[in-house]
């Protein structure tokens, strides 16, 4: 995207104030995407942001400068910039030796989404729109989404990185509305892979549009959700955006230094039962939050966070990891070159265990069967969280029985991870998501098997 020796220099004028580092990011990214809504082709866009953000560090100051000029006068000046702001002083010249770094695509892109007409992506949406009224007359709305992405990226830093990756991500996602005695009630299914479009060979619309409506069909004839503490089972996939927030957060080191987090100073103890062993894994081929480097050049990794129950590490940028006098666990993201590099997790999942999930069910004589997790929030200092529940079911007996409205699910993220007695066999991937943190989102997975825990309380609407 830019020469070397151009970029060479660019360092170097970021360093000319006596810097202790210098970074520039590049990127090209192209995106095209289609929105159907009740029948009609409402959307179609598609669209180019390409830019550079320079970073340059004097002890605890950071100065950032991103310019959308990528000739070598539009990057030595956001290089000068950045520089200025992070200190002034006299002029000093390093020269910068670049090492190219090598890291494998953790996937294969067999056709590339820019070379599949339109016309195309919108007969996905057309067939998902017919798929989900016909399966049943109750449904009043179908809305189908498609969409995907192009990301080329380069990383150069004083420390002698230079490294690049190409990312393809595609996503198809249908809401449904039902609507009869109860009420309006909603179904969504979604699938996002770091794949082209190939991606539908494996996935047919018609089918994720189907289970999306009879999600909204099933909870026509719902009950009211129960109120009170009770024992939870949350079903494999839909379940992981509650470790993803209530305790992927809490473990990312910047939020560790600044004393944000429930699990700062507890490397090495104990803090979740021993069934729990928590990974966040950019590797993860195909998956949606998986990249060959990272946002700081850094190669993805597969980290373990707690194992067996036990914190065993934190995630790390660049940055925070220098401080440190340790390498990076490569979880520096950021959303754009418009945006600074942050602690940001990848693909956040719990391990499998050694119970089946018809076990577990039968083993809990009454609680709640949730199998997927809406949007929420946690405090991460305290791990206090609030997830809505979008599909849920009642356990009587060993047995799940009827549908349940949709209600909340509140606990604390230690409370939960020291709460679990059950982990299943059957672990799953949940929906691509997109992870918000100081204003910037970056694409993220996550993904559980079966898992009972006790003591969570439902906040439902049930007298």
């Amino acid at each position: 995207m830019i020469d070397e020796a151009t970029i060479e220099r660019v360092l170097s004028a970021g360093m000319s104030r006596g810097a202790d580092f210098a970074e520039v990011f590049v990127e090209d990214k192209r995106s095209s995407s289609a929105l159907l809504d009740d029948g009609k082709v409402e959307e179609l866009t598609s669209g180019r942001d390409r830019g550079a953000g320079i970073r340059v560090v004097v002890g605890d100051s950071t100065g950032f400068a991103h310019t959308s000029d990528l000739t070598e006068a539009g990057l030595l000046a956001a290089a000068e910039a950045a520089a200025a702001a992070s200190r002034e002083g006299s002029g000093t010249t390093r020269v910068v030796d670049l090492d190219r770094v090598v890291a494998p695509s953790p996937n294969a892109v067999l056709v590339q989404p820019a070379d599949v007409a339109k016309a195309r992506k919108v007969e996905l949406l057309l067939q998902a729109d017919e798929s989900a009224r016909a399966a049943g007359g109750a449904i009043t709305q179908v809305s189908a989404r498609y969409a995907d992405s192009t990301r080329r990226i380069l990383v150069a830093n004083s420390d002698g990185v230079l490294a690049g990756d190409d990312q393809v991500k595609t996503l198809f996602s249908v809401s449904c509305v039902a609507s009869g005695d109860a009420g309006m009630q909603t179904g969504r299914e979604s699938v996002g892979r770091t794949v082209g479009f190939e991606l539908f060979d494996e996935y047919d619309v018609a089918d994720l549009a189907a289970r999306a409506a009879g999600r909204a069909l099933t909870k026509l004839a719902a009950r009211p959700a129960p109120s009170g503490e009770m024992t939870v089972v949350i079903g494999p996939g839909g379940g992981g955006v509650m470790f993803h927030e209530a305790c992927g957060h809490g473990l990312e080191a910047d939020l560790v230094n600044k004393g944000a987090s429930v699990f700062a100073g507890r490397v090495g103890e104990q803090v979740a039962s021993p069934l729990v062993t928590l990974v966040d894994d950019g590797t993860m081929g195909g998956e949606w939050g998986c990249f060959a480097i990272d946002d700081e050049g850094r190669p993805a990794q597969r980290n373990v966070l707690i194992q067996d129950g036990v914190l065993v590490d934190y995630m790390w940028d660049a940055l925070r990891a220098r401080a440190e006098g340790r390498a990076s666990s490569g979880n520096g993201r950021r959303q754009s070159y418009q945006h600074l590099p942050m602690v940001r997790m990848t693909n956040t999942y719990l391990l499998g265990g050694t119970s089946t999930p018809d076990e577990i069910v039968a083993d809990t004589p009454s609680g709640v069967y949730i199998s997927h997790l809406g949007g929420g929030q946690v405090n991460t200092a305290t791990g206090d969280f609030v997830f809505g529940m979008t599909e849920a079911y009642l356990i009587e007996d060993g047995r799940i029985t009827e549908p349940l409205r949709e209600g909340n699910l509140i606990g604390n993220g230690p409370a939960v991870l020291s709460a679990i007695d059950a982990v299943g066999n059957d672990f799953a991937m949940g929906s691509p998501g997109t992870c918000g943190k100081d204003g910037q989102g970056v694409p993220v997975g996550d993904g559980v098997p079966t898992l009972r825990a006790h003591g969570l309380t439902i906040g439902g609407t049930a007298g």
